[in-house]
């Protein structure tokens, strides 16, 4: 068994490296799965590096869609539109060095001067959504999300609570360790 059906089989999905087209789809397809399969929470642990708005915005369209809670933990980086997909989930973490940062991915448009101008108004359309579902869920301003991703503004975890993008840093499971009993060195002591 590999260690992704592992972590399927204990109602997890990981979204890591970059969120394209493809990984955008896989993410939607688990996610539905085990909302399908049972009626615990899903955990999605997220390290990315990157994506695209329509990518993040049909992971956070799905996520809306999940009759169960989705909570989501930033592992290691949340970057670009990927912050989104964090803040809208149901209950949100980051670990103690996690690192969130907005940026909107910059997108080339080619073609006849009436295709440009359509493709750039789909695009502020799909970035006031995006900036209006965030703010939403963080409980800011589409404003305060527009700025931070022409700001390219990051994050460490206590100030992504602080600005409601997650809702506590994630502590860490240390092992319980307790010393020998009697235990002395050899020196005599």
């Amino acid at each position: 068994m590999s260690a992704v059906d592992q972590l399927f089989g204990r109602r997890t999905v990981l979204l890591a490296g970059a969120l394209d087209d493809a990984t955008a789809s896989r993410i939607a397809a688990e996610l539905m799965t085990l909302d399908a399969l049972g009626d615990d929470h899903i955990d999605l642990w997220v390290n990315c590096a990157g994506g695209t708005l329509d990518d993040a915005l049909t992971v956070i369209d799905v996520i809306d869609l999940l009759a169960v809670p989705v909570h989501a933990t930033c592992l290691g980086r949340a970057d670009g539109p990927v912050v989104g997909v964090l803040a809208v989930a149901d209950h949100r973490a980051a670990a103690p060095h996690a690192h969130l940062r907005f940026d909107a991915p910059s997108t080339a448009v080619s073609g006849r001067v009436g295709d440009v101008v359509t493709a750039a108004a789909a695009l502020r359309r799909r970035r006031a959504d995006f900036c209006t579902r965030v703010a939403r869920a963080a409980g800011q301003t589409p404003a305060w999300v527009d700025a931070a991703l022409h700001e390219r503004r990051a994050f460490v975890p206590i100030e992504a609570v602080r600005a409601g993008l997650i809702d506590e840093i994630a502590a860490a499971r240390a092992a319980s360790v307790s010393p020998f009993p009697n235990l002395r060195h050899s020196r005599g002591v």
